[in-house]
């Protein structure tokens, strides 16, 4: 078992790109258009109703399918693998002391009365900062950690039973608009239990009760990580050498009975299936030594092309941003090319993107 920490990994050139090297890798590798509408700014009435474009891992061979389609692609041998993070409603909105507005978002919380959190207002609240949040809450701004606040939540109350009460669902940045009573219950997944979560872990919203049973029913076995998404995941990556990218951290944990799954399934020669990116990253975070191991911890760990992933063997996930980590952790499952050819594919065919968008599957 490993300690909790900080896990950090690196690579090195060359990497593979189609059938040439290059010595960096670039940002701008990862960027495309995207037409404003084709962002989804709704979730579909039913959980399963989105598309799903399915990719040939090794060809970049593409069909157009539905979501319902999953239970014909997965096999009774297979593992699924979710992450069962649950959402917190982590956003707040306050007043300081001098009147001015102030919009909180929570990143972490660090015990009952503590947490780190972005702020928003016109000017960026001193040390010793007092906000007036609703309900006659009060939170005082204690200092800076890099490029979050540290907040002291004054009341009797824990910070948990706070955001409950108060609080609004994170909706992410390009959803333009504010979150309502459908988002406390469709930004989140049917099987997430474990609060903590600033972002959904996108692939797992396609799921609904139904199709969780009809799983089950075809004797396809599934098993569970927890992944805490941080709001990092919608920060831009600002440096064009992605070398030089300082990955945000993300809390994860990977169970004894997780790991045992995988490898039976391994030796049963089925697919681990990772449901999401998310997925993907605790997996391979617990993986780092060559085989997997059991245990939590902080994971910045930045997927690029050339990584060799040693515990997933199929990727289902959501569309993702131009130049995102997200993307270029896709990018890294298949190669290159056929990922932004894929991208293009689902613009043409008019597919919907991002958290309450289609979806993509990645497999040999």
């Amino acid at each position: 078992m490993f300690e909790s920490g900080r896990l950090v990994q690196i690579f090195q050139p060359p990497f593979l790109k189609g059938d040439f090297y290059f010595e960096t890798m670039k940002k701008s590798d990862f960027n495309y258009h995207l037409p404003e509408s084709l962002i989804a700014q709704h979730p579909l009435s039913d959980r399963t109703a989105s598309r799903l474009l399915v990719m040939n891992r090794d060809t970049g061979e593409l069909s157009n399918r539905q979501f319902s389609d999953l239970l014909d692609l997965i096999k009774p041998e297979d593992l699924l693998v979710f992450n069962d993070t649950r959402v917190i409603p982590a956003r707040l909105f306050g007043t300081k002391e001098t009147g001015g507005k102030v919009e909180i978002l929570i990143e972490r919380i660090i015990d009952e009365n503590y947490a780190l959190a972005h702020i928003r207002a016109s000017k960026s609240p001193k040390t010793g900062t007092r906000i007036k949040l609703d309900n006659d809450y009060f939170c005082e701004m204690l200092g800076r950690e890099n490029d979050l606040f540290r907040l002291h939540f004054e009341n009797e109350k824990p910070v948990l039973a706070i955001l409950a009460e108060i609080g609004h669902i994170p909706l992410p940045p390009y959803i333009e608009r504010a979150s309502d009573e459908n988002d406390l219950t469709r930004y989140q997944t049917v099987f997430g239990k474990h609060l903590g979560a600033v972002a959904a872990p996108t692939a797992g919203l396609h799921f609904d009760e139904v199709m969780m049973e009809k799983i089950n029913v075809k004797g396809v076995q599934t098993a569970f990580v927890t992944l805490h998404v941080g709001s990092g995941t919608f920060q831009p990556v600002r440096v064009e050498n992605l070398y030089e990218h300082l990955m945000h951290k993300e809390h994860f944990a990977v169970s004894q009975e997780t790991v045992d799954a995988v490898k039976d399934t391994k030796k049963r020669g089925g697919r681990v299936i990772a449901i999401g990116t998310t997925a993907v990253r605790a997996l391979e975070s617990a993986s780092r030594s060559g085989d997997l191991q059991a245990g939590f911890g902080d994971t910045d760990l930045f997927i690029l092309p050339s990584y060799e992933f040693k515990s997933v063997d199929v990727l289902l996930t959501n569309f993702h941003l131009p130049e995102s980590t997200l993307l270029m952790l896709v990018a890294a499952f298949s190669r290159h090319e056929f990922v932004m050819s894929a991208y293009q594919h689902a613009i043409d065919q008019q597919y919907r993107f991002f958290s309450y968008g289609d979806a993509m599957w990645i497999s040999r």
